[in-house]
């Protein structure tokens, strides 16, 4: 017979909330929508700590920033710290949540920061010239056709295009400043350069190279225990209805790790 003592402490406990895969509204993105009751029920079970397991070469700013809100308010409404452990990359997006925790840990071969924006297209005119197509657009408003990939890049995109990136990068700069503070080196970090491992800690990035489970042991005991939490994918997802956009996706996130050699 095995008797219960309520006076003993119980063994501290710490959700492990899975971020994977680029940050989007996708049906396998990062969404704010789609990780909400997820998140939430990671800080109402009465934890010792949340920890966030990331692996995301970034995606939307804003579904970024919102989920990052998310995990930040509830963290101090509940007064619960919060860790993050990356795995192979946390790079634009991906640093973003990253930062939304207390500390972040790191393996030696992890890739961090990408702290910028960027907007990327194709240019066709060329080829439809010799194809003999004509582009033909009618717009009410001069800005309609604005970076049309059919038609030649003008300067004054261009020039748009970086007023649209200059406040959303500020953005992403004063959310890692305010979350990462006195701990960052007095260096040039937010030029979208990467970095790896060790690398990434000594420049503040992150604030050591530490695993999950022995990390979490060495901080919370032995008897800690882990409650892995992951989204689900929706019924019509598993049953193949969003097979395009899903491949989509894939194809998506393998081009933006490849941006990292990955």
């Amino acid at each position: 017979m095995r008797f219960k003592f309520p006076f003993l402490p119980k063994p501290a406990l710490v959700p492990v909330i899975r971020l994977q895969g680029s940050i989007g509204t996708s049906s396998r993105g990062l969404s704010d929508a789609g990780l909400a009751p997820l998140i939430e029920r990671a800080f109402k079970s009465k934890p010792t700590a949340v920890a966030l397991v990331i692996n995301s070469p970034g995606g939307s700013p804003v579904q970024s920033s919102l989920i990052a809100a998310r995990i930040r308010r509830l963290s101090l409404e509940k007064n619960v710290p919060v860790h993050a452990f990356v795995e192979d990359m946390a790079a634009s997006g991906g640093y973003w949540l990253a930062c939304a925790a207390d500390q972040i840990w790191v393996d030696d071969s992890s890739i961090l920061g990408s702290i910028g924006v960027i907007f990327s297209s194709f240019g066709f005119q060329e080829l439809m010239a010799r194809q003999g197509v004509e582009r033909r657009v009618v717009t009410a408003g001069t800005s309609k056709s604005f970076a049309d990939p059919f038609l030649a890049q003008k300067p004054e995109d261009i020039d748009r295009i970086r007023a649209l990136q200059t406040p959303i990068h500020q953005a992403f700069i004063a959310h890692v400043k305010a979350r990462r503070g006195a701990r960052l080196a007095d260096q040039d970090l937010f030029n979208a350069d990467v970095w790896v491992g060790q690398r990434a800690v000594d420049l503040g990035l992150a604030d050591g190279v530490a695993h999950l489970v022995p990390k979490l042991k060495a901080l919370y005991g032995d008897k800690v225990r882990l409650q892995p939490l992951g989204q689900k994918r929706g019924l019509l997802s598993r049953l193949g209805v969003h097979m395009a956009e899903d491949m989509l996706s894939t194809v998506e996130e393998r081009a933006m790790r490849a941006h990292f050699g990955m």
